[in-house]
């Protein structure tokens, strides 16, 4: 399965909660796998649960309302502060998302994102407000996010931003690249160079 990001056109998961740490999107008590395989489960798990009860379900929290769903997770200011874990990206990209936006993130989580095909998408305070107005009263609301062309667009009214993202990111989620597929792409380019060399 192709980890390439380009155009993402989903509905969208708010969780309009300011200042969401790493331990809040997966508790320190699930981090003893090492496999990436999993985590999903336990994203945002004490707020989405009773104790550790799955069959608990907290009624008020936006992941248990079967009504929002997507590829993209909608986050409020100062998303993914708090402790370095990679996992916490693990855990958003295990449980289908392919973006996330915010206002503001926190520089490691937003590293670790675009580590794990997980692409952070840090837009205007405004715009972000736009957006949690739109997907809480139309949780049918698409939202478009186009890599190639770096902008988010609300498509029921058209409004957009653009978004930064490093370049050799870019092309690395463009191209479905880690680090080692991206040197392994200019293979042929290296060999002629040290070919070339005396």
């Amino acid at each position: 399965m192709s980890k390439a990001i380009n155009i993402i056109k989903s509905t969208a998961v708010p969780v309009n909660i300011e200042n969401i740490d790493t331990d809040q999107i997966i508790p320190a008590r699930f981090l003893k796998a090492t496999s990436r395989d999993g985590f999903g489960k336990n994203l945002f798990r004490d707020w989405r649960f009773q104790n550790d009860d799955e069959q608990q379900p907290k009624q008020d929290f936006v992941m248990n309302n079967p009504a929002y769903k997507g590829r993209i997770l909608v986050g409020a200011r100062n998303f993914g502060c708090g402790s370095s874990r990679e996992h916490a990206a693990w855990a958003i990209k295990d449980a289908g998302f392919d973006v996330v936006v915010s206002s503001f993130f926190a520089d490691i989580f937003r590293n670790n994102s675009l580590n794990n095909f997980l692409l952070p998408v840090q837009v205007s305070e405004a715009f972000l407000q736009q957006l949690f107005q739109a997907v809480e009263q139309d949780a049918t609301a698409e939202i478009e996010v186009n890599l190639e062309e770096q902008t988010i667009t609300l498509l029921a009214t058209g409004a957009r931003e653009s978004f930064d993202i490093n370049s050799y990111k870019k092309t690395c989620l463009l191209n479905g690249y880690d680090d080692i597929d991206y040197l392994l792409s200019m293979r042929n380019d290296i060999v002629a160079f040290e070919t070339a060399r005396p």
